[in-house]
């Protein structure tokens, strides 16, 4: 098992532990992102634990800021912070909020939940370091649902225009949001057309393929002129036999037996 496979597996295993603890939400959108965080966070992000504020640091920004218990988890697993401290999580006043919190976190560059918003901010980042000839990248995340929202292809465009090839956005394509797919709330395809009229550099793959994602992710190496986009294709609820393509799971938290249920489906995936 690699550093980041071994890393989504504690992900996982600890966001099914902090959302059933807070009876909190979103736990399938954190097994769809969790491969992706892993790869990051194990083999791109150039970030420090011990100086997590650091000028020059790789930016990310979780964008599905709903799946925050995926970003606390990654952090705690990477060094930022004790992994005991993940069980406050959805607690009253507790500094890990449901949706992903910058205040009190080190690690976290940005609080987000308000879809739509996250790309717009990350553009706002790689101009910047662009205008101040800083060398760090800039990574955001994205849900597929939220490619529903206008800001984002304001943001798209933006950054092509720009020439921002300091950033790389990623959708968690895992093609269910809300209450139904994505098909039907507002169908996306042909999605990879769409991206790369608006300029950016497009790559697809799979998105629980650490090795495909390693060099997906990659793009300081790449050398692209463009921004970069990755449709990273997911399974909602990955790991978890019960979960899996269940819209069900982006509301509800595992009960005591369900929660045992998916600690062992991860056991013996591992």
């Amino acid at each position: 098992m690699s550093l980041s496979e071994a890393l989504a597996l504690k992900i996982r295993r600890s966001a099914l532990q902090m959302i059933h603890a807070g009876r909190s939400s979103h736990i399938g959108s954190v097994l769809s992102e969790a491969d992706i965080l892993a790869v990051l966070y194990s083999d791109i992000l150039q970030v420090d634990p011990a100086a997590p504020d650091a000028p020059d640091r790789d930016r990310f920004v979780l964008s599905k800021g709903h799946a925050g218990a995926g970003v606390y988890a990654t952090l705690a697993h990477s060094g930022f912070f004790s992994p005991n401290q993940l069980m406050q999580h959805y607690q009253n006043g507790s500094i890990f909020s449901g949706h992903v919190s910058h205040k009190g976190v080190p690690g976290v560059d940005l609080s987000t939940g308000s879809l739509g918003h996250g790309l717009s901010v990350a553009t706002g980042f790689a101009m910047a370091a662009k205008k101040m000839q800083r060398p760090f990248y800039v990574w955001c995340l994205l849900s597929d649902g939220e490619m529903d929202e206008g800001s984002n292809w304001e943001a798209l465009m933006s950054a092509a225009h720009f020439g921002l090839n300091n950033l790389c956005a990623v959708i968690d394509y895992n093609k269910l949001q809300s209450l139904t797919s994505t098909t039907e709330t507002m169908n996306l395809e042909p999605l990879k057309d769409k991206l790369i009229a608006f300029g950016w550099a497009v790559k697809e793959v799979d998105g629980h393929d650490h090795d495909a994602l390693r060099a997906a992710l990659d793009v300081r190496v790449a050398g692209s002129e463009k921004p970069t986009i990755i449709i990273a294709h997911t399974t909602k609820g990955k790991g978890v036999s019960y979960m899996e393509n269940q819209v069900h799971w982006h509301y509800a938290p595992p009960n005591d037996d369900e929660l045992a249920i998916a600690l062992r489906d991860l056991e013996e995936k591992s």
